[in-house]
């Protein structure tokens, strides 16, 4: 998901392969942790395969179906999309927007932009790492991308919970996203 501009060559499309890819998160519920995935997403990056470091003028876009929620268990998946959590009758989608990237190291940047969950949009940064581009069997370009961060569910009003008898809280607030992402050149 990202762009650089030079005269060496072209920056191109690279569409977002979803059987290529996946979203998942976990949170913590009581004592453990619960994991789950999105099946549904989408998103482009505007990039020049040919200088992956030149990438100042990169861009991300990237936009998940809520309703596509998958923690292996129906009840909770419902819950998840309900007005208490997601909402999304009245949020549908979730969404990354990338500003602006800085390299870091070889194959490390930081892609910062908006993160918009359940209508509220802050700006996160995301630590990308660039895995690489390589032809498939049918000579597509693809390039390779990982990122991790960990966000405050509450900073997106994502607030409901439950207090425990014993004191504390059903879930927690912090939820770790992992995205890992192979796009095929347009």
């Amino acid at each position: 998901m990202i762009t650089a501009t030079t005269t060496a060559a072209p920056v191109r499309t690279f569409t977002i392969d979803k059987t290529h890819s996946e979203v998942q998160f976990q949170v913590r519920h009581l004592v453990t942790r619960v994991r789950g995935r999105f099946t549904d997403f989408s998103g482009t990056v505007q990039f020049d395969e040919a200088r992956p470091e030149a990438l100042e003028t990169s861009s991300v876009s990237f936009s998940v179906a809520v309703a596509s929620i998958d923690t292996a268990t129906p009840d909770r998946d419902q819950h998840l999309r309900s007005e208490d959590f997601f909402f999304v009758d009245k949020y549908p989608t979730l969404t990354f927007t990338s500003a602006r990237v800085v390299r870091k190291g070889p194959e490390q940047f930081d892609v910062a932009g908006a993160l918009t969950i359940r209508g509220v949009s802050k700006e996160v940064t995301l630590p990308v790492t660039y895995l690489g581009t390589a032809k498939d069997p049918w000579g597509n370009t693809r390039v390779g991308f990982e990122t991790e961060i960990t966000i405050n569910r509450k900073d997106f009003g994502l607030t409901w919970n439950a207090a425990l008898e014993a004191g504390g809280f059903l879930v927690g607030d912090e939820v770790k996203i992992s995205v890992s992402v192979q796009a095929i050149a347009q």
